[in-house]
């Protein structure tokens, strides 16, 4: 062996080290990042609960903590959100699970390239965006089926709400129906199985763990929305299923305490870090169940 390749030999080995030792130091900074945030929301989260009892924080029916008499009661705030992902996931899950069906199943590799990147642009508008859209289209359009409805609503922010995370749903359940193999097709096929009958009853089966992971995962995606929300569904907290009225999300909260009028240290700065805790609590749980679902019904195909 020349010297002058094992030169080479000796420089390959460095730059391999170099590239490896780059990407664990990204991983350890993903890490350190999520630990210093974890860390913040329990530092300023436990001086809140100093003064507040927890369970009237979780079960206080009235939130008021900027004016007198202050109340802290947080259940307006989880109701708000909770009516968001629930008109959401009305718009995002059936609109969703057709397109990625209609992509995996049904559309030709043309109209495929066409569609795929139409909704991969939703993904890319920025949050705010959509707000001022519910604002000046999608209120006006509701009002005249509902002329009674508030100009800032939940059911304008559900809409939009739901078109942003349609994208993630679609493209995940496309992922997750593709990835079954094609031999369960033709097996179905040979079966006399309608295209219909082996999309319902083979396919979408086949796939259920990926297709109720990416619901959950989508749905987790729209609890932490906040430009949108705060835009079109106003700063009301009130505990309501009328999604025709004005009501107040946990992030729209955090938005409005977030301007700059609050000193900090104070009961009513710390409030933000005990809503954000509870928002980070709920988001990791549904992530969390998402993996489970993943991992307990996945199917393996040889």
């Amino acid at each position: 062996m020349t010297s002058k390749h094992k030169l080479g030999q000796g420089k390959k080995r460095w730059t391999e080290a170099g590239i490896k030792a780059s990407f664990m130091l990204c991983a350890l900074l993903s890490v350190a990042t999520t630990i210093a945030i974890i860390s913040v929301l329990l530092w300023e989260g436990l001086a809140f609960f100093r003064q507040v009892p927890l369970l009237d924080f979780l079960l206080g029916s009235r939130w008021s903590p900027l004016l007198h008499p202050r109340s802290f009661g947080v259940l307006p705030l989880v109701c708000g959100t909770f009516l968001i992902v629930a008109g959401s996931a009305l718009v995002a899950i059936p609109i969703g699970l057709a397109s990625a069906i209609y992509l995996s199943e049904y559309a030709s590799p043309r109209m495929r390239s066409i569609i795929k990147p139409v909704l991969e642009i939703l993904a890319g508008i920025p949050t705010v965006v959509y707000g001022y859209f519910a604002l000046t289209f999608i209120t006006p359009l509701l009002k005249t089926i509902f002329p009674k409805i508030q100009v800032f609503n939940a059911a304008s922010a559900s809409i939009v709400v739901g078109v942003m995370i349609l994208p993630m749903v679609a493209s995940l359940c496309d992922d997750a129906l593709r990835a079954v193999p094609d031999s369960l097709r033709q097996g179905a096929y040979a079966l006399a199985g309608t295209q219909l009958e082996v999309t319902g009853r083979v396919v979408l089966p086949a796939a259920l763990s990926g297709v109720v992971a990416s619901f959950v995962l989508a749905l987790s995606r729209a609890i932490g929305e906040t430009m949108a929300v705060t835009l079109a569904a106003g700063a009301t907290p009130r505990i309501t299923a009328n999604p025709l009225m004005s009501i107040q999300t946990m992030t729209a909260y955090i938005v409005q305490v977030s301007l700059g009028d609050t000193p900090a240290g104070t009961i009513e700065y710390q409030t933000i870090f005990a809503v954000a805790a509870l928002l980070f609590a709920i988001t990791l749980s549904m992530n969390i169940l998402a993996h489970h679902i993943l991992r307990r019904f996945h199917e393996v195909y040889e």
